[in-house]
C-alpha cells in the first residue's frame, strides 16, 4: 500500500532529526533485544553455567542484525506475544543457540533494558542539542548585552532592559533544564537479570541456590549492556516512577521553548526582533507581504503537545499493580517515542531560530521614544526638586500632563507629547530641550541590565558551555519544511 494512503506521523515525516528517528526504530529495538540476549548468555557462560557453551555466544553474535521482520511479524501474528516471534525468529538464524535464548528471562529482560538504552542514548542527543541553544543564545547576549530595549510587565510598557539581559532569562531556564537532564542521567540505570518478578528466582535455579553468582549475573550483564550501575530492585519492569521523572523533565524543556517562541512571536509583532525568514519563505497565501514567525509557532504548538504528556506517565506510575500490569505497554510505546521525538523537534527549531536572530534597533528606539517619556517621570520628577521645587506639587503637575498625554495618544492616536506638556508648563523648572537632554540616553534607564548580562555569561553559563565544550557544534539544525 502507497505511504500516501495511510497516516503518516508528523513528528518523523516533518520534524525530527534522523538520529532520533533511528534510535526509535524497529530496527535498533529489535537488534538491541538481541543484544541482550547475547549480553545474557554470555555472562552466563563467564560465570560457568554449563548449558551455554562459547560456540552458542559466538552464534548468537554473529546473527545480531541478521532480523527476519517478515517472519517475526508472522509469528507475532499466530501467537501474539512480540518477544517469543523474536525469540524464534532469532532460533532460526541461531540453531546451536536456539534452546538458551532467553534462559532464564522474563520479555521485560530485553523490553525494558532496550528502553533503557534508547533513552540513555535519546538523552544525549537531547542534551547536545539544549547545549548548542544555549551556546547561540549567549552569543547573541553578549552581542547585544548592552543595547537598550522597552520591558514589558503585563505585556504592558515598562521600565527599559536590554535585548542582552532579556535573552539571559532564556539561558537560565536552559540551564535549569540541563541540570535537571544531569540529574536524570545519574538515574537511569539497567533494569539488569531479574527474572519473572524481580526476585530472581529462575536465575538462582540456574546457578544451584549460589546467591553470588545470581548477583554478578545482574551486574555483569548491565555492565555489557553499557550501564555502570543496575536497579537493586525491580518488579517484572524497571521503576516506571523514572519515565515520570524523564517525562517531566522533557516537559520543562518544552516550556522553556514555550515560553521563548511567544516571547518571539509577541517581538516579531512589534516589529523589533525575528526569527530568520528564508529568501523564497511564503508567509501568507494571501497576503504576501507577511513575515509569519512560523518556527516559533511551530515550536510553541509542539512544546504545548510536550508539555501535556507528563499526566500520563504520572498515571501509569500509579497505576502499576504490585509487581506489574500490562496497562503501560500500549500507551508507553507511543508516549515515550513521542516525548523524545518532540523534545528533538522542539530544540531542532530552537537551533534554528537562534543560530540567526534579527534585531531592529530602528525600530526599538521608535517603541522607547514613544513610552520612555511616562517612564521618566520619576527621573524628571527628581531634578525638579534639585531645582528648590516640591515634590509634592511637582508629582501633582507631572501626573496631570503624564494622565492627559496618555488619553490624547489612546484616544486621538496623537504622539507622545508629555515632554512638550510638561515644558510649556511654567511651574516645570525645565526648557523643551532641558528636558528631552534627561531622557536622551535609553541606557540610564536599563540600570545595571548590561553588566548582569556579562556577569551572568561570564560567572554562570561560559563555565556550563565550557564544560561542555567538546558538545558544540556539528549539529544539523536545518528544517524539512
Amino acid at each position: 500500500m502507497s505511504q500516501h494512503n495511510i497516516y503518516q506521523e508528523p513528528l518523523v515525516s516533518r520534524y525530527t532529526s534522523v538520529e532520533m528517528q533511528e534510535l526509535f526504530s524497529e530496527r535498533f529495538k529489535f537488534t538491541t533485544w538481541r543484544r541482550c540476549w547475547l549480553a545474557l548468555a554470555e555472562a552466563q557462560h563467564e560465570l560457568g553455567l554449563k548449558l551455554v557453551t562459547r560456540e552458542m555466544v559466538d552464534e548468537l553474535r554473529d546473527h545480531i542484525d541478521d532480523i527476519d521482520f517478515a517472519a517475526a511479524a508472522q509469528k507475532e501474528k499466530e501467537i501474539r506475544h512480540d518477544v517469543m516471534a523474536h525469540v524464534y525468529t532469532y532460533g532460526l538464524k541461531c540453531p546451536k543457540a536456539e534452546a538458551i535464548i532467553h534462559l532464564g528471562a522474563t520479555s521485560q529482560f530485553v523490553v525494558c533494558n532496550t528502553d533503557l538504552i534508547i533513552q540513555k542514548k535519546a538523552l544525549k542527543l537531547i542534551k547536545k542539542a539544549l547545549i548548542n541553544v544555549i551556546a547561540n543564545l549567549a552569543a547573541f547576549s553578549r552581542k547585544h548585552a548592552a543595547l537598550a530595549t522597552l520591558g514589558f510587565t503585563h505585556y504592558q510598557p515598562a521600565q527599559p532592559t536590554t535585548v542582552g539581559k532579556r535573552n539571559t532569562l532564556y539561558i537560565q531556564d536552559l540551564l535549569m533544564d540541563l541540570e535537571y537532564i544531569e540529574l536524570l542521567e545519574k538515574q537511569l540505570k539497567a533494569r539488569g537479570a531479574k527474572g519473572t518478578v524481580g526476585t530472581q528466582a529462575t536465575f538462582l535455579e540456574l546457578f544451584e541456590g549460589d546467591h553470588g553468582k545470581v548477583r554478578e549475573l545482574d551486574r555483569l550483564v548491565s555492565k555489557k549492556l553499557g550501564f555502570d550501575e543496575v536497579f537493586a530492585v525491580t518488579g517484572q519492569t524497571y521503576p516506571r516512577k523514572l519515565d515520570m521523572k524523564t517525562a517531566e523533565t522533557l516537559s520543562g524543556i518544552g516550556a522553556s521553548a514555550h515560553k521563548f517562541a511567544v516571547d518571539m512571536r509577541l517581538l516579531s509583532n512589534l516589529k523589533v526582533q525575528e526569527e530568520p525568514f528564508a529568501k523564497k519563505q511564503v508567509g501568507s497565501s494571501a497576503m504576501a507581504y507577511k513575515r509569519n514567525p512560523m518556527r516559533s509557532e511551530r515550536m510553541t504548538g509542539l512544546a504545548r503537545k510536550l508539555m501535556g504528556l507528563p499526566a500520563n506517565f504520572a498515571a501509569t506510575a500509579a497505576n502499576q499493580w504490585f509487581e506489574r500490569t500490562l496497562d503501560d505497554s500500549a500507551i508507553r510505546r507511543m508516549d515515550m517515542a513521542q516525548a523524545f521525538l518532540l523534545a528533538d523537534a522542539i530544540l531542532k527549531l530552537y537551533v534554528n531560530i537562534t543560530s540567526d536572530m534579527v534585531v531592529y534597533p530602528k525600530q526599538i528606539e521608535k517603541h522607547l521614544k514613544e513610552e520612555l517619556p511616562f517612564m521618566a517621570t520619576e527621573k524628571i520628577l527628581m531634578a525638579c526638586v534639585e531645582r528648590g521645587k516640591s515634590r509634592q506639587e511637582m508629582h501633582e503637575v507631572i501626573r496631570d500632563h503624564s494622565v492627559e498625554a496618555g488619553l490624547a495618544v489612546k484616544q486621538e492616536g496623537s504622539g507622545n507629547d508629555l515632554i512638550q506638556r510638561l515644558a510649556d508648563d511654567d511651574r516645570v523648572p525645565f526648557t523643551g530641550d532641558e528636558l528631552a537632554d534627561i531622557i536622551e540616553n535609553f541606557n540610564d534607564f536599563t540600570g545595571r541590565a548590561a553588566e548582569q548580562t556579562m556577569e551572568f555569561l561570564e560567572e554562570v553559563a561560559e563555565p556550563v558551555l565550557e564544560k561542555h565544550r567538546d558538545k558544540i557544534g556539528d549539529i544539523d539544525s536545518s528544517l524539512n519544511v
